[in-house]
């Protein structure tokens, strides 16, 4: 996103686009979250299920198929590439993060296969009425930046509402369960092993979700458009945690997407700022990388400094 003031935008227009890009992304680092912090397994594979379901979605809108068909079907290919990830895990026994790493790149492959091409245009132009566009013409009174924030914002407390309901499941309690005792939960006669492949396959699900949204926010799907994206998603959580205390399901998860929107906000100013004292748009993962590393320290920092 160019400036605020050499992009034309004023400053509402400017926190409306950053606030957006932050619900989209929250939708990302709920998924994060249900690995990182209910399983505790770092899964890498967000980097290829985020532009998985970008692919998957463009695919169906390509072939005449609706929106709704083409986001329940990115779904499903997130689902099944975190099932991928989880079986190279639990039945190959492959670490964790290893696990994540091969089932990213061989994503990479077929997000290309999928796409047949590095990128792909979903302009309206073209015929493409994604939901953006749908709720546009249907809302047409209302100006497009409110429209887009509204469904955005009803659309994360729908699935932040459905998460919190999961998680205080049997399954979702014994999901958090296994990440915090493994061992424990075996002994409860419940497969730690069956808890880790729900687990990851439902946050990959969320993520693909997150990626088929983001198409249709921008119009447009890009092969490399997951890099980075696990350490976004985990900023995310990490910055929520900062923000706001609280150990319930519903804190947590208001965390995480509390946290979201925070992170945006933080890049978008802070490319704002790069722009207008000479940066080019290529320093964005510089810009991404440098705020990262600030967000992780912080915790760090704050208990060292606490005690002197």
């Amino acid at each position: 996103m160019r400036g605020a003031t050499e992009g034309g935008l004023g400053i509402r227009e400017f926190f409306l686009y950053s606030v957006q890009e932050g619900l989209l992304f929250g939708i990302l680092a709920l998924g994060v979250f249900i690995t990182f912090r209910c399983l505790n397994f770092p899964d890498l594979t967000v980097d290829g299920s985020y532009p998985l379901g970008a692919a998957v979605f463009a695919l169906m809108m390509y072939r005449g198929y609706g929106p709704v068909a083409g986001v329940v079907s990115a779904l499903a290919a997130g689902a099944l590439a975190g099932l991928f990830t989880g079986v190279l895990h639990t039945f190959s026994r492959i670490p964790a993060l290893l696990s994540g790493i091969l089932t990213m790149i061989c994503l990479y492959s077929i997000n290309l296969r999928i796409m047949g091409r590095p990128n792909i245009s979903l302009s309206e132009n073209l015929g493409h009425r994604t939901i953006f566009v749908i709720l546009r013409d249907a809302f047409s009174t209302i100006p497009e930046v409110y429209v887009r924030f509204l469904f955005l914002f009803a659309l994360l407390v729908v699935l932040k509402f459905l998460l919190d309901a999961f998680l205080q499941t049997e399954i979702g309690l014994s999901i958090r369960a296994t990440g915090d005792n493994e061992t424990l939960v075996a002994t409860q006669g419940i497969n730690p092993d069956d808890m880790k492949l729900i687990g990851i396959s439902l946050s990959n699900a969320l993520v693909a979700l997150s990626g088929a949204m983001f198409a249709q926010y921008q119009s447009f799907v890009d092969i490399n458009m997951g890099i980075g994206m696990v350490i976004s998603g985990l900023a995310s959580v990490i910055v929520g945690e900062v923000l706001l205390r609280g150990k319930t399901i519903f804190m947590m998860t208001l965390q995480v997407i509390v946290g979201s929107v925070v992170y945006r906000l933080a890049t978008a100013v802070a490319l704002n700022w790069g722009y207008s004292i000479g940066f080019k748009p290529y320093d964005l993962k510089l810009f991404t990388g440098i705020l990262v590393i600030v967000i992780l320290s912080f915790p760090v920092l704050k208990e060292k400094f606490g005690k002197a």
